[in-house]
């Protein structure tokens, strides 16, 4: 019970680091502030990596600052680090201990660049060779799969782009905790529809925009859990060519909060249900929860930029009781570890 345990936790956390993070984001705002940087470098990989897809998003479209994804084997065995004028090189990372990631902070603070560090063990080999260093507050993880770390990860990036501009996200970040609670709720229903899903062997998962990451997180989730073969795509990039793989039956789970994008997701998800495919959406819009097979609902009104914390809790839901009807370890799934160290 673990990993759903952990499931539960994630309001608690968000009330947490809400509380305890407030003034170190402020602080990190202002630091960053009298520093110079033209883009954001960022160094993570697996559920991290998410996150950084996230500030992607985020943090070019509510800070103007663009955001660039690190290739740490640049820096390990390749050894040819690129220039880093103009970065703020950031690294993601749960244990803050994988020596890639390390590599590309180190050569960060080497090149004489600001650093900044995003882990849930601020004391790790990562985080002392940050300048600055957040801690997201998630508490100790136990389950392989990451659940509270990531949203924790992803509710950090978004108190940096509210501390950065006061202006925008800082009230609303306050409603995560009850949003979080609402989805938790719907855990019988989403339960019946993991259900439906036994046979479940390949997928694709869709998401665009802020629910890319989200998007690439529950396919993650789902091959890290139940050994199903999920492929993440936007929406557009599914129309460039893996739309010829769906026939009746074929899997697609679908994140469409409301939004600029949700007009195409919706015309996506009506051709597909066309094709007879065992769709799910996760929206907050009912136009899309009725057109797919299965919906699960997110809060009405939460802002599109803040979904990516809440839509993947339901995708974290689905995934481990999915993991329960294919008679799985949700905790401890095969050949893996919590903290895995690449090079």
């Amino acid at each position: 019970m673990t990993m759903r345990s952990e499931i539960g936790e994630q309001p608690d956390v968000f009330r947490t680091a809400l509380a305890d993070n407030h003034e170190t984001m402020t602080r990190v705002a202002n630091e960053l502030g009298d520093t110079a940087f033209n883009y954001a470098l960022i160094a993570a990989r697996g559920t991290s990596d998410n996150a950084a897809r996230y500030a992607k998003y985020l943090w070019a479209a509510h800070n103007r600052i663009p955001v660039a994804l690190a290739a740490p084997s640049l820096f390990t065995s390749y050894q040819r680090p690129p220039s880093l004028g103009g970065a703020l090189v950031v690294g993601i990372s749960q244990s803050g201990e994988s020596p890639d990631l390390v590599a590309v902070v180190t050569e960060g603070r080497k090149q004489g660049r600001p650093t900044l560090v995003i882990t849930n063990e601020p004391d790790s080999p990562m985080a002392r060779q940050a300048d600055l260093v957040i801690d997201i507050a998630a508490g100790q993880e136990l389950a392989v799969a990451a659940t509270k770390s990531y949203t924790a990860q992803l509710l950090a990036v978004a108190m940096l782009s509210a501390a950065l501009d006061p202006e925008h996200g800082q009230a609303e970040l306050g409603e995560l905790p009850s949003y979080a609670d609402e989805v938790l709720q719907q855990e019988d229903g989403i339960a019946a529809i993991a259900a439906d899903f036994a046979d479940m062997r390949a997928c694709a998962v869709l998401g665009r925009g802020y629910n890319h990451s989200t998007a690439f997180e529950w396919a993650l989730k789902l091959q890290e859990v139940t050994y199903a073969l999920a492929h993440p795509y936007s929406t557009a990039d599914f129309r460039h060519g893996p739309i010829a793989v769906v026939e009746p039956g074929f899997p697609l789970f679908a994140v469409a909060p409301d939004g600029p994008l949700f007009d195409d997701m919706l015309e996506l998800l009506v051709e597909m249900a066309g094709r007879h495919s065992r769709t799910v959406a996760v929206s907050n819009r009912p136009e899309l929860v009725e057109a797919a097979r299965h919906g699960i609902r997110l809060p009405e009104a939460m802002p599109e930029w803040m979904s990516p914390m809440i839509a993947i809790i339901a995708a974290q839901l689905f995934t481990y009781h999915l993991g329960l009807v294919k008679g799985l370890d949700t905790d401890q799934p095969r050949g893996l570890s919590k903290v895995t160290r690449t090079v």
